[in-house]
C-alpha cells in the first residue's frame, strides 16, 4: 500500500481510504451493516495497509462512530491511524442540531469524539456548505477547533468551487486554519468536477478525497463480476442513488465500457473503474466502500492495475457535460 501526502500538509495518508458509512446500524439504512459485521473489514483494511478511515456524524445518526472508534480501538495504534468526520447534517430535531453555526460545530465535535472514543480527530469536515450561517462564522469556529486540538486539520465537501475558494480566502485573511481537502462526488459517469473544482485543488494544493468513485455501485452492475449495483439491497432502496440521477443512455455506455474492459483484462469492473480514477493525478485517496469481502480485494488490486492511454480514452470518450448534483 503506497502512502502519499495530504494536500500540502505534512500527513500521509493511505492511496486509498476506507468510507464508513457502510458500518452503524440497518434501522438507519437497510443496506447497513450492524457492529459484528463490520469489525471484520475494518480490521481487514488495516491488515491491507489502509490508514486512512472516513465517517461522519450522521451516519447511522452516530452509530458509525461508536463502531469505527471501537474497532481501531481494538486493531490498531491511534498514531497509526487517520481518522476523519464530518459535522452539517440534522443529529437533532431542534434548529441549532445542525448547520454550521459555531454553536452546533463546537457541540458537534465534542459529541464525535466522545463516540469514537477519542481525543481529536486528524480531519473534520463540513459536510455541505451552510447558506444560512455567515462563512465567517463558521470557518473561525473551525480554526478555533484546531487552536484547541479536537482536530488537527480542516477539510470540505461537495460545493461550488466560488463557495470554497471564499473560505479559503477568508482563512488566510484571518490567519485561520485553511483548509486541507475537497470530498466531491466523481467518478467516470459524472465528472463536472474536472471543470474548476479539480483544477483549483490542484492549484491550490488541496487533497481531494473523492466519494462514489463507483457511482454508488452503478459502474459495477455488467461484465466480470456482475450482479451488483441495482441488484442489491441498496441499490433498490437508496433513495440519493436515485437522486444523483445515475442511468441515463451516456452512463449506460460508459459502464459497458468499463466491462467490457474488465472482461478484456481479467478483472472487476471496479478494479477497472478505481484504476482509472488514480490516473488522476489530482486524486490524493479514492473514498471505497466495503460490504462484501472483494470488495476491499478488488480497491486494493486497482493500484496495481496501469491502464494505457487508449483504454483511458476508450473510458471517457462517450462522457458529456451533464447537470450538477451532489451538492445543491
Amino acid at each position: 500500500m503506497d502512502h502519499v501526502r495530504f494536500g500540502k500538509t505534512g500527513m500521509k495518508v493511505s492511496r486509498l481510504c476506507l468510507g464508513c458509512m457502510t458500518y452503524g446500524s440497518s434501522k438507519w439504512r437497510d443496506w447497513v451493516l450492524e457492529e459484528e459485521a463490520s469489525r471484520p473489514f475494518i480490521r481487514d483494511a488495516l491488515e491491507r495497509g489502509i490508514n486512512f478511515f472516513d465517517t461522519a456524524d450522521m451516519y447511522s445518526t452516530g452509530a458509525s462512530e461508536e463502531i469505527v472508534g471501537r474497532a481501531l480501538k481494538d486493531f490498531a495504534r491511534r498514531d497509526e491511524v487517520v481518522v476523519a468526520t464530518k459535522v452539517f447534517n440534522p443529529m437533532g430535531p431542534g434548529p441549532n442540531a445542525r448547520g454550521l453555526s459555531r454553536k452546533h460545530i463546537f457541540e458537534a465535535i465534542d459529541a464525535s469524539l466522545k463516540r469514537l472514543g477519542m481525543d481529536y480527530v486528524d480531519l473534520y469536515q463540513i459536510h455541505r456548505f451552510d447558506y444560512e450561517t455567515p462563512i465567517e462564522e463558521t470557518v473561525e469556529a473551525l480554526s478555533d477547533l484546531v487552536r484547541a486540538g479536537k482536530a488537527l486539520y480542516v477539510g470540505a465537501s461537495s460545493m461550488w468551487t466560488w463557495q470554497f475558494a471564499r473560505m479559503i480566502s477568508f482563512a488566510r485573511e484571518r490567519g485561520f486554519a485553511e483548509f486541507a481537502s475537497m470530498q466531491n462526488f466523481y467518478n467516470l459517469v459524472y465528472r463536472e468536477e474536472e471543470r474548476e473544482m479539480m483544477k483549483f485543488c490542484a492549484d491550490q494544493g488541496i487533497a481531494v478525497i473523492p466519494w462514489s468513485p463507483l457511482a454508488r455501485g452503478y459502474l459495477v452492475r455488467a461484465g466480470v463480476g456482475a450482479g451488483e449495483g441495482a441488484e442489491t439491497v441498496r441499490g433498490r432502496s437508496d433513495a440519493y442513488t436515485l437522486a444523483l440521477g445515475l442511468g441515463s443512455r451516456q452512463d449506460e455506455a460508459i459502464r459497458k465500457r468499463v466491462a467490457e474492459a474488465a472482461e478484456k483484462l481479467g478483472v472487476r469492473p471496479a478494479v477497472v473503474a478505481l484504476a482509472w480514477m488514480l490516473t488522476k493525478p489530482f486524486v490524493t485517496s479514492p473514498i471505497v466502500g466495503a460490504s462484501k469481502p472483494h470488495h476491499l480485494e478488488d480497491a486494493v488490486a486497482a493500484l496495481s492495475l496501469k491502464l494505457d492511454a487508449r483504454t483511458v480514452a476508450r473510458l471517457e470518450e462517450p462522457y458529456h457535460p451533464k447537470a450538477v448534483v451532489g451538492h445543491q
